[in-house]
C-alpha cells in the first residue's frame, strides 16, 4: 500500500481552509428546512449529477421541503417532479428516475433505503458515488469515500492517484487514506474544489497545500 506523505498537514490545513468559507449556495437555515435522511440524501445525490451545486441545492429545497418520502414523490407525476427540478441537468430523465426508485423502495425495501451498498447499486441510476454518499452521509456508516469530481480532480493533481474516472479514484483512495479521514474528506475537498483547486485555472497562489501538491495536469493556474 502507497503511503502519503504530509497527510495529516494536508488534512489540518484544509480544514483550516475549510472554516473560511460559509456553507455554499444557499443558507443554513433553508437547508435545513429539509430533514437529513437517507432518502434526502439519496434524491439529492441524484439530482447533483451533471448538475452544478448551486442548482443542485436549490432543486432540492423546492423537491423534499415538501415531498420526502417515497409515498410523497408518487403523489407527483413525472412533469410535477420536473418543474421542481428544472433547470438541473437531464431534469426530465431525472424526474422518471426519481419516481421510478421511490416505487422500487415501497415495493421491495418497506419504503426504506437500503443499508446495503451492492443494494443500493442495483437501483437504477444509483452509481458507486450516489451510493457511497447514501452510506456515509445518509445511514451514517463508515467505510467508504464518496467521490465526486472535485474529490476526483485533486487528488490526481495532488498526485495522491492516477486514475480516469471518480469510481476508480474512489477504489483507489481508499487503500491509500487512513481511514480516520475517510468521512470528511469529501466535504473538505468539495468546499476547497469550490473555491481554491477549481477544475479550470485553480488559484494555486492561494493554495494552502501548494507546496504538497505535485500539480499534476495543472496547466493554466491563478
Amino acid at each position: 500500500m502507497n503511503k502519503i506523505e504530509h497527510v495529516d498537514e494536508i488534512f489540518k490545513l484544509l480544514k483550516q481552509e475549510s472554516s473560511k468559507y460559509a456553507q455554499p449556495v444557499v443558507s443554513r437555515s433553508k437547508w435545513d428546512e429539509i430533514v437529513n435522511t437517507p432518502f434526502t440524501t439519496l434524491i439529492s445525490c441524484i439530482l447533483s449529477l451533471r448538475t452544478k451545486d448551486k442548482i443542485t441545492e436549490q432543486a432540492s429545497i423546492r423537491l423534499l421541503k415538501n415531498y420526502d418520502s417515497p409515498e410523497k414523490i408518487l403523489k407527483l407525476s413525472e412533469k410535477q417532479i420536473a418543474s421542481l427540478i428544472y433547470p438541473v441537468g437531464f431534469y426530465k430523465t431525472k424526474a422518471k428516475r426519481i419516481k421510478e426508485i421511490s416505487k422500487t423502495l415501497i415495493d421491495n425495501y418497506s419504503s426504506k433505503v437500503p443499508d446495503d451498498f451492492d443494494k443500493l447499486l442495483q437501483l437504477k441510476g444509483v452509481g458507486k458515488k450516489t451510493a457511497a454518499i447514501v452510506m456515509v452521509y445518509g445511514h451514517k456508516i463508515d467505510g467508504f469515500i464518496p467521490v465526486d469530481i472535485h474529490v476526483h480532480v485533486i487528488a490526481n493533481r495532488l498526485g495522491w492517484v492516477q486514475s480516469k474516472n471518480p469510481d476508480e479514484t474512489m477504489e483507489k483512495l481508499m487503500k491509500i487514506i487512513p481511514q480516520k479521514y475517510w468521512y470528511d474528506l469529501n466535504n473538505l475537498f468539495v468546499t476547497f474544489g469550490q473555491n481554491i483547486c477549481v477544475t479550470i485555472s485553480p488559484f494555486c497562489s492561494k493554495c494552502p497545500i501548494e507546496r504538497y501538491c505535485k500539480k499534476i495536469s495543472v496547466k493554466n493556474s491563478r
